[in-house]
């Protein structure tokens, strides 16, 4: 049997996303989403290669730039626009969609990972739906909380 995350319905097709649980507290997940150079690691989608330029650990207000690649390689410059230490962390850039991470811990040691693709401010809706980055971004949601998973439970990625 294959992992797998669960499919969120959030109710409004701008908004997509997934959760699963992790054997890990809420800190230590936190300590990953919060390193910009983990990002590569973690990425389900494949598009994030490389950290080009980062503060060590993200905070609100950090702007972060990575290496990508969809088909083309290019560099984009994320902002933090939500920090709640060991609980919330949200970037966006330029395009205005949200990538957030919920954690709620369910024990000491094991927590709900919940992560969003959130576009419902960006002006480039039309563009989304044209490009079919909705369910893109759903299926790379998922990805990225597997791996998640697998890179703090010790795992093979």
């Amino acid at each position: 049997m294959s992992l797998r995350a669960e499919i969120l319905d959030t109710g409004n097709p701008q908004i997509r996303g997934a959760s699963i649980i992790i054997n890990a507290s809420a800190k230590s997940i936190f300590e990953v989403l919060a390193d910009p150079t983990k990002h590569s690691v973690i990425d389900g989608s494949n598009s994030v290669k490389s950290v080009l330029n980062a503060p060590k650990r993200l905070s609100l207000g950090a702007k972060f730039g990575m290496n990508m690649k969809i088909g083309i390689k290019y560099r984009i410059t994320n902002t933090v626009v939500e920090f709640e230490e060991g609980g919330r962390i949200a970037w966006q850039h330029l395009g205005k969609w949200i990538w957030r991470y919920e954690l709620k811990p369910i024990t000491a040691t094991q927590t709900l990972v919940i992560e969003r693709f959130d576009a419902t401010s960006s002006p480039l809706k039309l563009w989304l739906k044209i490009r079919s980055a909705y369910p893109s971004a759903e299926i790379a949601i998922a990805k990225t909380l597997v791996r998640l998973k697998k890179y703090l439970e010790g795992e093979k990625l």
